[in-house]
């Protein structure tokens, strides 16, 4: 028999009602297991939401096939371990490098294979792509207000990648504030004083980034009815 861990998530009563509870993932996983010779160990979050990996069952599950006690984590859907690109990107780059399996039931997707490996490659790609493209978008936002002399709140401390950084952990991976700064002291992206990073520079920081993403937006507006007055002028003219 091979050992797997079998993740069920439900995030509210009424996903439990429904046909993404836990009964009904946990039967097709069981089913999908006996074809397979699966020796099944269950996690459970109920109550819990995707919007980030940091669940009790998820990090015991995942504690668990660090230690090499368990083939694989398998799941009913990709949305019961979770709706963020990036952290299911993170997800399969560590099982890859620990060497345990991921099974995405709905998708057809076993890391074991070929087929899923490829599939592996290509989901951290976009997530690599998605990154790029906030980073991207903050450093333009940046740069328009810059060019058009607007400075609104505290000078830029930090450089455009981890202004970019704090925004996906917390607009798109929904980490709180102050989870937010223990996964940046995590991966040892530095701050200005040089200690930790805590809840209320997190806060300032996304407050000025806010500010300056406006103040851009307004400005591209403004140039645009400006540019759109000219145009009209010259027909008229």
């Amino acid at each position: 028999m091979i050992p797997m861990i079998g993740y069920l998530r439900v995030s509210t009563d009424r996903q439990a009602d429904s046909g993404l509870g836990l009964d009904a993932q946990r039967n097709r996983i069981q089913d999908h297991g006996d074809r397979h010779g699966w020796s099944l160990t269950w996690m459970v979050d109920d109550g819990y939401s995707a919007a980030s990996l940091d669940r009790p069952a998820l990090r015991e599950a995942l504690a668990l096939l660090a230690a090499h006690t368990h083939a694989g984590l398998a799941v009913a859907k990709l949305d019961r371990l979770s709706r963020s690109v990036v952290d299911f990107a993170d997800t399969l780059a560590t099982a890859k490098k620990q060497g345990w399996s991921v099974v995405l039931l709905d998708l057809g997707v076993d890391t074991s294979t070929p087929n899923g490996k490829l599939v592996a490659g290509l989901m951290a790609q976009i997530a690599e792509w998605e990154r790029e493209i906030i980073a991207q978008r903050t450093r333009e936002a940046l740069a328009a207000a810059k060019a058009n002399g607007v400075r609104l709140g505290r000078p830029r401390q930090y450089p455009a990648d981890v202004v970019a950084l704090v925004a996906d952990l917390v607009g798109v991976e929904g980490l709180s504030h102050r989870r937010a700064a223990a996964e940046l002291s995590k991966r040892a992206v530095p701050t200005v004083g040089g200690g930790p990073w805590r809840h209320s520079t997190v806060r300032r920081l996304l407050n000025s980034y806010a500010i300056d993403l406006a103040t851009a937006a307004a400005l591209e507006a403004s140039q645009s009815r400006s540019g759109g007055r000219s145009r009209s002028a010259r027909k008229e003219g």
